[in-house]
């Protein structure tokens, strides 16, 4: 029975890496302009916005439902641009012990790949691997770099 699980998914976006990785180390809240039949807000409850420890939490609609998840920022590396939650309460703890997501954005030549990465516990072998949420992350990704590249042009 395993209960571990990992996913992965990349998706190739117009918008720069440095910027891409902006608005998830540093405006998450942002999030909800760019993307809004999907996240509806994403409020900070600790610390500072683009600071590793502070606390987000994030309301979002997932599979036809109103979501929500409190999540630590693990990590945050401006080299690599990749930033790092972890979900300390919420809908995804109701399917999941633990479950921590990681988005990368990759420099390009035009662009960049946007690599997502999902690490997780099952509560039990019945449930589901996160399958709809990664391709809604994926989604998400792309008004992201659709707004990030629209914004440049004005």
């Amino acid at each position: 029975m395993v209960l571990l699980g990992k996913l992965e998914a990349d998706v190739e976006v117009n918008a720069p890496a440095d910027q891409f990785h902006d608005v998830f180390s540093c405006r998450p809240h942002h999030v909800s302009i760019m993307s809004p039949e999907k996240i509806q807000g994403c409020e900070l409850h600790e610390g500072e916005w683009g600071k590793e420890g502070a606390v987000v939490c994030w309301n979002y609609s997932h599979d036809g439902s109103p979501k929500i998840a409190k999540e630590i920022i693990e990590a945050i590396d401006d080299v690599n641009f990749s930033t790092t939650f972890k979900v300390v309460e919420g809908d995804l703890l109701k399917d999941y012990k633990s479950f921590k997501l990681i988005v990368q954005a990759t420099p390009k030549e035009k662009g960049s790949l946007v690599h997502w990465t999902f690490e997780y516990e099952k509560i039990n072998e019945n449930t589901p691997d996160p399958n709809t949420l990664l391709e809604f992350v994926v989604h998400c990704s792309k008004d992201i770099a659709a707004h990030l590249t629209q914004a440049q042009k004005n």
